[in-house]
């Protein structure tokens, strides 16, 4: 997952299409800047962003039992 807050500003980040190095690229609808992702982040790679990061952000890869399981309130 992935920071959309760059410059203090929310982008709006959807699929564009592309594809780079068998990953999808992503762009802005702000700016129409690309994005690809990398290892420190999104990187945009064409328009006004580029060159800038949007940086990765804490998340984990899980089921909905194990979220439930994790984050439900029982009452005894």
């Amino acid at each position: 997952m992935y920071s959309r807050i760059l410059d203090g500003k929310i982008l709006t980040l959807a699929p564009s299409g592309w594809t780079c190095k068998n990953t999808f690229l992503l762009y802005d609808k702000e700016t129409m800047s690309l994005w690809c992702p990398e290892r420190k982040g999104l990187r945009g790679i064409s328009g006004e962003h580029y060159g800038q990061y949007l940086p990765l952000i804490e998340s984990e890869d899980t089921n909905w039992q194990e979220w439930v399981e994790k984050h439900l309130i029982q009452n005894c």
